[in-house]
């Protein structure tokens, strides 16, 4: 995975395991999604708040590490505030 990836894994409300990425290109972010590990990524339009969430904070802890800008985290919390308007951001 390049630098500009963030991979995760979280379980949805029927109990299956989703493995999700979150690619940076440009200034925006793509996500993919994928059930089983050699099943095909899928690209995900529209991520549901839990995956921003998820992105949000591994884009912080990876500023604290020095591999992203700081004005990335403004940016994802930009993007969130946009598409979630009445979500609270830790």
């Amino acid at each position: 995975m390049a630098k500009a990836e963030i991979s995760w894994k979280r379980v949805t409300e029927d109990g299956e395991v989703i493995q999700a990425y979150a690619q940076h290109v440009s200034r925006e972010w793509r996500f993919f999604l994928r059930g089983k590990r050699f099943d095909q990524w899928r690209a995900e339009p529209n991520p549901c708040l839990e995956d921003w969430l998820e992105l949000l904070d591994s884009v912080r802890r990876r500023i604290g590490r020095g591999y992203l800008k700081p004005e990335e985290e403004f940016r994802v919390i930009t993007m969130i505030r946009e598409r979630f308007p009445e979500a609270k951001i830790p």
